[in-house]
């Protein structure tokens, strides 16, 4: 048999057709992002690589190449004890390293030896993002929004998910950049994606939906968190979506957000850090009371002013001056963040036309 050579658009286009997708890069690497699926058959860990690079600058090429090639057989035999003698030999693994040099040559060489049908992504998964930075720029066009607009604590995420259990289409990108958004958003024990592999969990998300469909997303601003936007989807939520208005209840936004930063409750600490980023906003005074006022236990006091002199103005101020639309988008009523009612909405938005 031979290894099949196969170009990044062809290989995006059938990736659900291979038996596997193996990623042949260090740890490391494959940690920063890889392709959706993707399984770390490493033939050189993090610190084999180093090893080898040091030789191949302190001592000579042709050393290198000798310990080089004793780790990638060594590791490679125990993928093949571990992971493939299991496989049936209709199995059809596509593999892939950085550029699709030797790395991934080496392990399809193995696997094709064995009898696997076994392609290489040409390029690698160099060829892959440009592939999917091609893709960011193209995809969002095609595709119609639904923005769910609302000030902070009005159940946007809830009813994202809402939607999503209807049925709905939905583009979550607070849940694939772990961050709710603002400078209170980060969500304790899950640290944010790296920019590259948030940016391949958009593409494979936009790519996976039916044109045909809305598509509903929330407003969110260039940046969640540290990550950034791409700016075609920016645009097109912007420039192009339909804005519908979230609306509800002080007394049950604040219960709600009292109930999705519980943690902070826990951390008081870690609440007056965050919010030692509004002082060049609202005043160095201003900050200290809001930090005292957690330290004393006051949440409810403190969410409820934060609420109404730092987040709602703000967000009134940017979704005007942003979307298109939003002046004179519909308006989605929720009494409270509870199950029942975002499902009622949900099945109503999904409903109508």
């Amino acid at each position: 048999m031979t290894v099949q050579v196969i170009a990044a658009e062809l290989a995006i286009a059938r990736l659900a057709s291979f038996g596997a997708l193996i990623d042949a890069r260090s740890p490391s690497e494959f940690a920063e992002d890889r392709l959706p699926g993707a399984l770390n058959w490493p033939v050189l860990d993090d610190a084999e690589r180093k090893l080898v690079g040091t030789e191949y600058k302190q001592v000579s090429p042709f050393e290198a190449r000798k310990r080089g090639a004793a780790l990638v057989a060594k590791n490679i035999a125990a993928h093949i004890a571990r992971d493939v003698m299991d496989k049936p030999k209709s199995w059809q693994p596509l593999v892939y390293c950085w550029r699709g040099g030797q790395r991934s040559g080496s392990m399809a060489w193995f696997l094709d030896q064995m009898g696997f049908r076994t392609h290489v992504l040409e390029g690698g998964y160099k060829a892959f993002r440009a592939a999917v930075m091609a893709e960011l720029e193209t995809l969002p066009q095609n595709l119609t929004f639904k923005v769910i607009c609302g000030k902070t604590g009005s159940g946007k995420t809830r009813l994202l998910s809402a939607l999503r259990e209807a049925g709905a289409q939905v583009l979550d990108l607070e849940g694939l950049a772990s961050h709710r958004g603002s400078v209170l958003g980060i969500v304790p024990g899950h640290p944010q994606p790296t920019q590259r592999a948030f940016e391949t969990a958009i593409w494979d998300a936009l790519r996976s939906f039916d044109a045909g469909r809305p598509v509903y997303i929330e407003s969110e601003s260039k940046k969640v968190g540290n990550l950034r936007v791409p700016e075609a989807l920016i645009l097109q939520m912007r420039e192009h979506g339909q804005c519908l208005r979230v609306e509800m209840p002080d007394a049950a936004r604040l219960a709600l957000l009292l109930e999705d930063y519980d943690f902070f409750l826990k951390d008081a600490e870690l609440f007056c850090r965050l919010l030692d980023c509004l002082v060049t906003l609202r005043g160095r005074e201003r900050v200290r009371a809001w930090q005292a006022g957690a330290r004393a236990g006051n949440f409810a006091e403190v969410f409820l002013d934060l609420m109404h002199i730092h987040y709602d103005p703000g967000y009134l101020k940017s979704m005007r001056s942003h979307f298109t639309g939003f002046d004179g988008a519909a308006v989605v009523t929720l009494a409270d963040g509870s199950a029942p009612t975002l499902a009622r909405v949900a099945a109503e938005l999904t409903a109508s036309p």
